[in-house]
């Protein structure tokens, strides 16, 4: 095999459209962009959804809906397990520490203790709520807690 017997074999060939070659070629004179106009011009492009000055079909539809996007609590979460792995006896457990270890990098304010996993160290926890089932296990380790508000 040689250079010059390779072959384009991933696409074929299209030929570009010649603009403005005449009458005949059906995109002659103007080109297929009409007469007069900043839409004629070069270096002319429409905007997104701009309809020549008329109401734009998205300001005449009704917004619909509700989204609570704007009203939710943002809550950071932690399972028992990760924070067995993370802390020693005697320290303590809240939003702040976390951060401090690198455990959180968001800007949450509240904080959430799921209880996935087991928790053998004795530390006092910080937070803002806890599941029922990390709530199980915290107190059948007889270990300290405090909702903060």
């Amino acid at each position: 095999m040689k250079l010059n017997e390779l072959e384009n074999v991933t696409r074929p060939y299209k030929r570009r459209k010649r603009l403005g070659r005449g009458i005949g070629s059906k995109s002659g004179k103007t080109c297929g962009r009409g007469v007069k106009g900043a839409g004629s011009r070069s270096g002319w492009k429409s905007r997104a959804r701009y309809e020549g000055g008329q109401l734009p079909l998205y300001r005449k539809l009704p917004e619909r809906g509700f989204s609570n996007a704007r009203f939710a609590k943002k809550t950071e979460t932690v399972n028992l397990g990760q924070l067995d792995e993370t802390f020693e006896d005697g320290e303590v457990v809240s939003l702040l520490t976390l951060r401090q270890k690198g455990f959180l990098k968001s800007t949450c304010p509240r904080l959430k203790i799921l209880g996935n996993g087991e928790i053998s160290k004795r530390v006092t926890i910080e937070a803002h709520s806890f599941s029922a089932a990390a709530l199980e296990k915290i107190t059948a380790a007889k270990i300290e807690y405090r909702v903060v508000d």
